[in-house]
């Protein structure tokens, strides 16, 4: 009798984390921690003392594919310091059957500190990638973020003429808009190529922070700082927002960049010298 083999079914991935960081003690404590789907921290890390805690965000099937549903919540409470980066690059794959979406929700209590520091991000072509991000801040609450985006993978070739990625990014503090940016991009569009968008290059990154102080930002040395050659970059100070800009075709040259100046702001809006996550050395 021949053997039946039923068919595999092909499957989406729905996937939620929801963290809670408080202070206790002189201690920033994760005391709070629930998953549902492939979306996990690894255990806390203290490489810089008891007063950060720095985290792991595992996503542990690699990438994220047509129907994906990512969704991180955290709320580090009055005192606390979280600082959140990702094992490695995040790889969006070609999506002919639907899109997928990240969505990150973000709250901070008054005195706290998040610090969004994720590896970058790889759209592949025909990829139909959304990805959302709100921060909420308490009065004298912090967060310091960044993503960089790679459009195709150049190295093999290939570039972005199909799909589409939209995002939105938003802070509020005190019910009023700190930051907000929306966009749109479609494979193919002329944006990718003209001097208005991105110019023909394939890597483009935003780096933010909003704290309670920003007159103490050191703004010249800050502008003297280079992201590497054949790149465009900026820095702009906004009454409660500080954001950086690179426009280029290497990954690593943008975190770099940004690294740079987390490295120079840190100590002066956060009273913490820049502790690299260990995970960005291997």
């Amino acid at each position: 009798m021949p053997i039946s083999v039923a068919p595999h079914k092909v499957t989406s991935w729905e996937a939620t984390l929801q963290l809670q960081i408080e202070r206790v003690g002189s201690r920033s404590v994760l005391t709070g921690r629930q998953h549902c789907g492939p979306l996990v921290v690894q255990k806390p890390f203290y490489p810089e003392g008891d007063g950060a805690v720095h985290l792991l965000v595992v996503h542990p099937p690699g990438g994220i594919a047509g129907g994906d549903r990512l969704s991180i919540r955290v709320d580090v409470k009055a005192g606390a310091h979280a600082l959140f980066t990702t094992p490695g690059a995040a790889k969006w794959y070609r999506c002919p059957n639907g899109g997928a979406t990240q969505s990150a929700n973000f709250h901070v209590a008054a005195g706290g500190v998040l610090e969004w520091l994720p590896q970058e991000t790889i759209l592949f072509d025909a990829t139909r990638a959304r990805i959302v991000t709100d921060v909420s801040l308490d009065p004298g609450a912090a967060f310091a973020g960044w993503d960089i985006l790679c459009f195709g993978r150049r190295a093999s070739g290939e570039g972005f003429r199909q799909g589409y990625f939209q995002q939105r990014f938003e802070i509020r503090g005190d019910d009023k808009i700190i930051w907000f940016e929306a966009g749109q991009l479609r494979g193919g569009d002329a944006m990718l190529t003209s001097p208005l968008g991105l110019a023909g290059h394939s890597v483009c990154g935003t780096f933010v922070i909003s704290s309670t102080d920003l007159t103490k930002v050191p703004m010249a040395a800050l502008r003297e700082l280079r992201p590497g050659e054949n790149c465009r970059y900026g820095i702009t100070l906004l009454p409660q927002a500080l954001v950086a800009r690179f426009l280029g075709d290497s990954a690593e040259d943008a975190k770099a960049y940004f690294a740079g100046l987390w490295a120079m702001l840190r100590p002066v809006l956060f009273g913490r010298a820049a502790c690299p996550p260990r995970i960005w050395r291997t």
